[in-house]
């Protein structure tokens, strides 16, 4: 295997596919190199904590039918796996294995791809940062808690990963590698043996090379058509002109502008749009709600346990044990009025396109970054896309984030798709629109 150059590359599912249709013996191949390229990169990136065993997984690979027949894929460890372990990101489930597969897992086993291992996840998918590196700028975080799904991707391992979203887990990871991430609206994918931390908030998120390869998976998992199509008009793209929750620095404001020029010059009409001052509030009504059920879901490792968890989960939870019932119930009211005038959000506009970070990933690896332009599209529940294809000042990858009404993930998905094309020059749609 020659990686002489540019040894952290994506590849893309769809070319994969093509390929796959014109000579399926090159699955076999492809997953060889799968395997290779981990062996030779993973000691140096930290991403994988299991890889299946050769032998194991090259019978499927020879008969896998389905829409992802022989693609390979990995899944955050938070995950349960029947032929892996899953340890949850944590010492104490330290060569756990369990009894059968999550939902999503088996979702993928029907659908014909091969679970080739497991990504390492910050503790119970919370904010501890892991010792994965981020192959696309390697002094930089990778982002968390989806850092090994990210990582895996971004350095070539495998064109899909599985990871999860319960406040910016997906997008920020995404931003901060160079790839593609997409949160869909809450529920779309089950989530039904992933580790829960939220259960008001969880989420499956999706990782790829690109947007059309991110839909792809999407639609083979969910059911819905998915599947990037050509935009039926010209898209109506809202960019805000402040947010109250937090500022992006000027650096993440310079390549939002990009982003904006690049798809107003292949046809989209950009409007400003104003939020609401009182959307600084949804910041705390998210740690709320997120506290109060993590004290529970959590409640058995951190009572007979604590020893065993890092003291910034520990630090974490003794504070959400403080959280009372009638604060929660509250906050619960609060997020559900808010998601019934969500759409009047949207009047006039067909998605919101924010900075997927507030910046480059972080320096160094203390920390896993910041959730902010994250955390309220999570409470609400709305679909959102990190668009891959720009670089910060510091020659650090920076995404874009495209957020949508809930359930109109498609819509979603084909603007974030135009967006991609429009920053790369490379055409995702099936055919082309003129405007």
């Amino acid at each position: 295997m020659n990686m002489s150059t540019n040894i952290y590359q994506p590849v893309s599912a769809l070319a994969l596919l093509q390929r796959f249709a014109k000579d399926p013996a090159t699955r076999r191949e492809f997953l060889a190199e799968c395997r290779e390229r981990i062996r030779v990169l993973d000691p140096q990136l930290q991403a994988m904590t299991a890889v299946l065993d050769a032998a194991e997984i090259v019978v499927e690979a020879e008969t896998a039918r389905g829409s992802l027949s022989g693609l390979p894929v990995v899944v955050k460890d938070i995950f349960d796996t029947y032929d892996l372990p899953t340890a949850y990101g944590s010492k104490i489930y330290e060569g756990h294995r369990p009894a059968s597969d999550s939902a999503v897992v088996t979702q993928l086993r029907r659908a014909g791809a091969l679970v080739l291992g497991k990504t390492v996840t910050c503790e119970f998918a919370y904010m501890t940062p892991t010792l994965t590196r981020n192959p696309a700028a390697p002094d930089r975080t990778a982002g968390g808690s989806s850092a090994g799904s990210a990582a895996a991707v971004a350095a070539g391992y495998t064109p899909f990963a599985i990871g999860s979203q319960t406040g910016g887990s997906t997008i920020r990871p995404a931003s901060y590698c160079g790839v593609a991430g997409y949160k869909p609206t809450f529920g779309l994918i089950p989530t039904v043996g992933m580790k829960c931390f939220s259960w008001s908030f969880d989420t499956v998120g999706l990782f790829a090379a690109g947007v059309g390869d991110v839909a792809y998976l999407a639609q083979s998992l969910s059911g819905l058509q998915l599947e990037i199509a050509a935009l039926a008009r010209r898209p109506v793209i809202g960019v805000p002109e402040s947010y109250p929750w937090t500022q992006p620095t000027a650096n993440a404001n310079r390549a939002l502008q990009r982003a904006v020029d690049a798809a107003e010059q292949a046809g989209a009409e950009i409007r400003s749009v104003r939020f609401p001052p009182w959307m600084s509030e949804l910041i705390d009504v998210h740690h709320v709600i997120q506290s109060y059920e993590s004290y529970r879901t959590l409640g058995f490792e951190y009572d007979g346990h604590r020893g065993q968890l890092s003291p910034m989960l520990c630090r974490f939870l003794e504070d959400a044990s403080k959280v009372t019932i009638e604060e929660y119930l509250t906050a619960c009211d609060l997020t559900e009025a808010t998601k019934a005038d969500l759409a009047r959000w949207f009047e006039g506009v067909d998605v919101l396109l924010t900075p997927s970070a507030p910046d480059e990933a972080p320096l160094g690896f203390e920390s896993t970054g910041d959730p902010a332009f994250n955390r309220n599209w999570t409470l609400l529940g709305a679909p959102c896309v990190s668009v891959p294809g720009l670089r910060g000042d510091g020659g650090a990858p920076m995404g874009v984030q495209v957020i949508g009404r809930r359930f109109d993930d498609a819509h979603v998905l084909r603007v974030a798709a135009f967006i991609e094309s429009a920053l790369t020059g490379v055409r995702v749609n099936r055919s082309k629109v003129d405007f």
